[in-house]
C-alpha cells in the first residue's frame, strides 16, 4: 500500500494548480471535486482547517458500512485464531499434500463461521485513493496558501511536530485495537505503520496530517463502539451462539435421557 501511494504520488504533477480546466480522469473526478468541496465548506464555516475536519468526518461516515464490516471481520478472525492454530499443529508437515489439506480445512473453518479473511483489505484499498486525492487537493489548491489553523500553516509541515506525534500515537492505538492475536505480520505492522506515519508526517503539509489524525480518532471511537469493552469476544456471536445453544440443548437432552434410564433401572430392581 505504501509503495502504491508513493508510486501514484509520483505519477501526477503535484506542482500544477488544480482548476476546472485541469484535464485527465484523476483531476476531473477526484482532485478537483474534492478541492471544490473543501473550498465550499471553508467559505461556509470561515475556516479551511475546520473544512478539512468536516470533510474527513463526512468521508468516514460514507465509508462507515465498509469499516464496520472490516472491524467485525478482523475481530472474527481474532476469535478464530485458536482453531486456526490447532489446524496448523495438526497439519504441520511441509509437504504439498499436507499444505493443501491445511488450506482446505482453513476454508471450511471460514465457511462454517461465515468469515472472509480478505474482507479487511477492501476498505483500506478504497481509502488510499481518497487519502491521495486529499493530498493533491491540499497541495494544488491555491486557497490553502497562507491559511493557518491552530498553531500551524495548513500548506506547511507542522513546525512543532505535534500533529505527526499525534498521528503516530493514534495510528498505534488503532492498529492495537484491530490487531489479530498471534499474528506475526500484524505485530510487525503494529510498530511499522505508526513509525512510517511519523516520518511521512514530518514532511507532509499539516493539513494532510490533520486529515489523518481526525480520521484515526473517528476510527478508534468506531472500533470501540463496535467491539465495546469485550474486545475479542465479538464478531462470531451468531455462529458461536448457535453452536453453544446447540451444545447446551444436546447436553440437556442427553442428561434427561440418562435420568430417565436410571429411573427405569431402579423400577426394574424394585420389582
Amino acid at each position: 500500500m505504501t509503495g502504491m501511494l508513493f508510486f501514484l504520488s509520483g505519477c501526477f504533477n503535484i506542482n500544477e494548480p488544480i482548476t476546472s480546466e485541469s484535464s485527465g480522469f484523476w483531476n476531473s473526478f477526484f482532485v478537483y471535486p474534492l478541492s471544490q468541496l473543501i473550498i465550499f465548506i471553508a467559505n461556509w464555516v470561515n475556516s479551511y482547517g475546520f473544512a478539512i475536519i468536516i470533510v474527513t468526518i463526512l468521508f468516514r461516515f460514507i465509508l462507515l458500512p465498509l469499516m464496520v464490516k472490516q472491524t467485525k471481520s478482523m475481530k472474527a478472525m481474532q476469535q478464530l485464531q485458536p482453531e486456526m492454530q490447532k489446524l496448523r499443529e495438526t497439519y504441520s508437515a511441509k509437504d504439498q499434500n499436507t499444505r493443501l489439506k491445511l488450506n482446505e480445512e482453513m476454508q471450511k473453518l471460514f465457511a462454517t463461521h461465515k468469515v472472509n479473511p480478505f474482507a479487511g483489505c477492501l476498505p483500506i484499498l478504497i481509502q488510499m485513493p481518497i487519502f491521495l486525492a486529499i493530498y493533491h487537493a491540499i497541495m494544488r489548491t491555491e486557497n490553502f496558501q497562507g491559511e493557518s489553523f491552530a498553531w500551524f500553516q495548513l500548506s506547511d509541515p507542522d513546525p512543532f511536530f505535534i500533529l505527526p506525534i499525534l498521528a503516530f500515537v493514534l495510528t498505534f492505538v488503532q492498529q492495537k485495537m484491530m490487531m489479530v492475536q498471534n499474528n506475526p505480520q500484524a505485530k510487525i505492522l503494529l510498530y511499522l505503520m505508526p513509525f512510517m506515519i511519523l516520518v511521512i508526517g514530518i514532511f507532509l503539509p499539516a493539513a494532510v496530517i490533520l486529515y489523518w489524525v481526525v480520521g484515526n480518532i473517528f476510527m478508534i471511537a468506531q472500533t470501540y463502539f463496535i467491539t465495546g469493552p469485550n474486545t475479542g469476544k465479538r464478531g462470531l456471536e451468531s455462529t458461536v451462539g448457535v453452536n453453544q445453544s446447540t451444545t447446551k440443548g444436546t447436553y440437556s437432552t442427553n442428561a434427561k435421557n440418562k435420568s430417565s434410564n436410571k429411573k427405569k433401572k431402579n423400577k426394574k430392581k424394585r420389582k
